[in-house]
């Protein structure tokens, strides 16, 4: 081995001088292409449980605020309206100053009145009876209207009326005379629970004794049906017209 080699080595080195511009471009060209000095350096692993928390504190604000949004979505504001409308009256209307009944007749006191106050039970060949029939109970009862009639008659409309008492609803209707002959409905109407048959165009209705009938719940114990009453129209076969009606009592 040559001995002056270490020693020229160490005067080499000794001589040596960095090109420090050359070394800075060199670093900045790495750092361009994506080199070892653009890395992105990760925090410590101290740091980690704090980024956590952030995290989850904030998917807790997002979930809130979707909450929030969906309720405010959903309620609209307020409360719904989900209110059924009752059918319109085909006879009378309700004034702020009263209640009119079937017939035009205005109760001030707020209550439905029978037209006219008095109600004939009979009138040239129609004759009726309104009543309570004896079967109903404390919850449930059924209205009877009898209708006699020593003609035929080529009209005939039936309304039974019972007062919108306390748990009044109707659990239906049924007449002795031929269902495909009448038009049957039930409707609410100024606080009355409504039943009306109507006999169809060109149906007619024999001599005799006939029946119509309302059902209907109401609440626990003994209904008072004073309120209830019963119209019939009907036309007779010789033109003629005929009412009566009639005021519901206890059942009997």
């Amino acid at each position: 081995m040559d001995k002056e080699l270490p020693r020229r080595l160490r005067v080499a080195a000794e001589a040596h001088r960095p090109d420090r511009a050359r070394i800075l471009a060199r670093v900045e060209r790495g750092m361009a292409e994506g080199g070892p000095a653009a890395r992105v350096v990760r925090p410590p692993r101290t740091a980690t449980p704090w980024l956590r928390v952030a995290g989850a504190t904030a998917a807790v604000c997002g979930v809130l605020a979707a909450g929030a949004f969906a309720v405010a979505s959903a309620g609209g504001g307020g409360p719904r309206g989900d209110r059924v409308a009752a059918p319109p009256s085909s006879s009378g209307t309700t004034s702020s100053s009263g209640t009119t009944s079937a017939t035009g007749t205005t109760d001030t006191t707020g209550a439905p009145a029978a037209p006219g106050g008095a109600l004939r039970t009979e009138d040239g060949p129609l004759w009726t009876d309104g009543a309570v029939d004896p079967h109903s109970n404390a919850y449930w009862a059924q209205s009877n209207v009898t209708l006699r009639t020593t003609e035929p008659l080529s009209s005939l409309a039936v309304e039974l009326r019972i007062a919108r008492t306390g748990g009044v609803t109707s659990t239906g209707s049924w007449r002795s005379l031929p269902e495909r002959d009448f038009t049957v409905s039930v409707s609410e109407d100024g606080g009355f629970l409504v039943y009306r048959w109507a006999l169809k165009p060109g149906r007619t209705v024999p001599a005799g004794t006939h029946t119509f009938a309302g059902q209907y719940n109401h609440a626990e114990g003994e209904r008072d049906a004073s309120g209830d009453y019963l119209t019939a129209h009907a036309v007779r076969a010789s033109g003629q017209r005929a009412s009566v009606g009639d005021r519901f009592g206890p059942a009997r």
